[in-house]
């Protein structure tokens, strides 16, 4: 298949504009870790990453921020078996920022058992798609959001607003699917967790600047680019 090399070139020229993004940010290492790809490098960061993840669903991370800090002052990041044994009321107010909280509380609880199971039994190697997609409340932009970040695993995570850029680009040309959004991204680049890492990163970060407010896109400094090619 001949790679649509376009994609490479949003890329660095999102990367030229904004820089590094240092993603997935973490409570224990102070937030974003800029050009340090060493992250995650111990389970506990992985198992911050699973819980920001779930938190994420349908919010800013302005207010995740603040229930994984509430999360860690109680030391529920340290270990997974504390989050599982705590109280629901006690989580529950804890994430109540990151909206949905009772729903989450739940998620949280399932992952945190399945993270326990999962690294008792094969804690060097990542778990697969499947796994995360089975758990209630776990969709694909969740499981790959795990897997990329926590695991280093290359897959690309698509989100609301990767759709949202890319077809006002004129790079979809009808309506996709996660699935088939995700396929375009992964068959045009090369497979790299750095790169799947900072492009996602950096697509949030274009499109809030953007893409948050109707009409979107109408002072994109990637449009002129897109069309001249």
């Amino acid at each position: 298949m001949k790679r649509n090399h376009l994609y490479q070139l949003i890329f660095d020229r999102m990367l030229q504009l904004y820089g590094p993004q240092g993603w997935w940010p973490l409570i224990s290492k102070g937030g974003y870790h800029c050009g340090d790809y060493t992250v995650p490098d111990h389970w506990q960061q992985r198992f911050e990453i699973g819980v920001g993840a779930i938190l994420t669903q349908n919010t800013s991370w302005k207010q995740v921020e603040k229930a994984l800090v509430a999360l860690h002052q109680l030391q529920m990041l340290n270990h997974p078996q504390t989050l599982l044994d705590a109280d629901c009321q006690i989580i529950e107010t804890a994430i109540k920022s990151a909206g949905y909280f009772r729903q989450k509380c739940k998620k949280l609880k399932i992952f945190s058992d399945f993270f326990l199971q999962h690294h008792r039994h094969i804690p060097s190697l990542s778990p697969r798609r499947e796994e995360l997609l089975s758990l209630w409340g776990i969709g694909p932009e969740t499981a790959d959001s795990i897997l990329l970040y926590a695991y280093g695993v290359p897959i690309f995570v698509i989100d609301a607003y990767t759709k949202r850029i890319f077809t006002f680009l004129g790079m979809y040309k009808e309506a996709l699917g996660y699935n088939q959004q995700q396929e375009l991204f992964m068959n045009n680049l090369k497979s790299e967790t750095i790169l799947y890492q900072e492009y996602h990163a950096l697509i949030v970060l274009h499109a809030k600047k953007y893409y948050s407010v109707k009409p979107y896109g109408s002072e994109c400094p990637l449009r002129d680019m897109v069309q001249q090619l």
